[in-house]
Order: C-alpha cells, then sequence, then structure tokens
C-alpha cells in the first residue's frame, strides 16, 4: 500500500506558510518624472513594518523607498482634498494609509530625509494611490529621519 506525501504528517509540519498577498496598486496619475508607471507594489523592507520599496509592477520601472507616515511622524495629519478622497474611493479619511518618500544622499543612512509635502495616499479598499502635493507650505520636502 502507498501513502500519499500529504498524508504523512512530516510533511505537513515542513510545508512553508503562504506568502502574504500582494496588493497591486494603480497610481489615480504616474508619479512625477514616471509618466509610464501606474502600477506599483509595497515590499515589505523590514520585518517591523518601518520600511517598504515602492516597486513598479514593470520590470524596467522604478523602486521608491517609502516609509508609514504615521510610525516616523507621529503629529503628521496632512489634509487630504475631498477630489483626492473622491477619487481614491475614501470614504473615512483615516482608513487611508500615508507614506512618505525617502531620500539617502550618497547612501548616507544617517542624512535620510523624507518628503512630507508631497506623501503617497493609499486606499486599501480600492487598491488606488495617489502622490498628493499638498499646499500646505509648512510641509518640508526634507525631514530629516529619526526614528
Amino acid at each position: 500500500m502507498t501513502t500519499a506525501l500529504a498524508d504523512h504528517p512530516a510533511a505537513a509540519s515542513t510545508t512553508a506558510p503562504a506568502p502574504p498577498p500582494v496588493q497591486v496598486l494603480s497610481f489615480a496619475e504616474p508619479l512625477p518624472g514616471f509618466p509610464r508607471h501606474r502600477d506599483y507594489v509595497l515590499v515589505p523592507g523590514d520585518s517591523a513594518g518601518l520600511l517598504f520599496w515602492l516597486q513598479a509592477v514593470a520590470p524596467d520601472g522604478p523602486r521608491f523607498l517609502a516609509v508609514p507616515a504615521r510610525e516616523f511622524f507621529p503629529g503628521y495629519a496632512p489634509v487630504l482634498p475631498a477630489a483626492v478622497r473622491v477619487e481614491l474611493g475614501l470614504a473615512d479619511p483615516a482608513e487611508a494609509r500615508v507614506f512618505c518618500l525617502v531620500t539617502v544622499p550618497d547612501g548616507d543612512v544617517a542624512e535620510a530625509t523624507a518628503n512630507l509635502r508631497a506623501p503617497v495616499v493609499v486606499a486599501p479598499a480600492t487598491s488606488r494611490a495617489r502622490q498628493v502635493v499638498l499646499d500646505d507650505g509648512s510641509l518640508p520636502l526634507r525631514r530629516r529621519l529619526r526614528r
């Protein structure tokens, strides 16, 4: 009699967990300077959920370092224009996931800065996203990224 491998207890214990589902984000408008790329995925860059790669789906597409705004800037609460909320399908602005794109000058992590004036806003329920350039001139383009 032959026993199927899947029925064997050792086989069940060595099965790797399924990777988390990847959510493809469709940008309402391309990121400035990248007109051919509208579809991206957020790829975790660490196990703590503090760093992400915003990676274009296209193989030749750009990749940006991004951080969740709340984790690094707890007092940061950008006001999203009503048109953006409608465009992304955000019934409640609190549902938005807000990310700041990060620049690491000359590869020096100690000098890394985040753009608070133009966050990337994601609507998880609709998989829509947009980089929103805010009118608030008090928000810095280059805020030091220290936690």
